[in-house]
């Protein structure tokens, strides 16, 4: 799965064109490597996501390509914030 719709079905950012345009900005970034909008995701996987002054690490725990809402945050557990 794209990175930009993980972001955005998972609900870490809540909507796809502002998950694409942290990634073009260089705001996310994929196990230490910067992320462009169409990289892609796998279980495993350590995403730092820099919005503001604050960083957010988390790992994707699953991908599914839809998910209800009170189901979002099983898709990834947060390491830091």
């Amino acid at each position: 799965m794209r990175i930009d719709k993980f972001l955005k079905v998972s609900r870490v950012i809540k909507r796809r064109t502002v998950a694409n345009e942290a990634c073009d900005g260089g705001r996310v970034s994929i196990n230490g490597r910067v992320a462009k909008a169409g990289s892609d995701v796998k279980p495993g996987d350590i995403i730092e996501v820099s919005f503001g002054g604050s960083k957010t690490k988390f790992e994707v725990l699953n991908v599914a390509e839809t998910v209800r809402k009170e189901n979002a945050g099983e898709m990834y557990r947060i390491i830091t914030e």
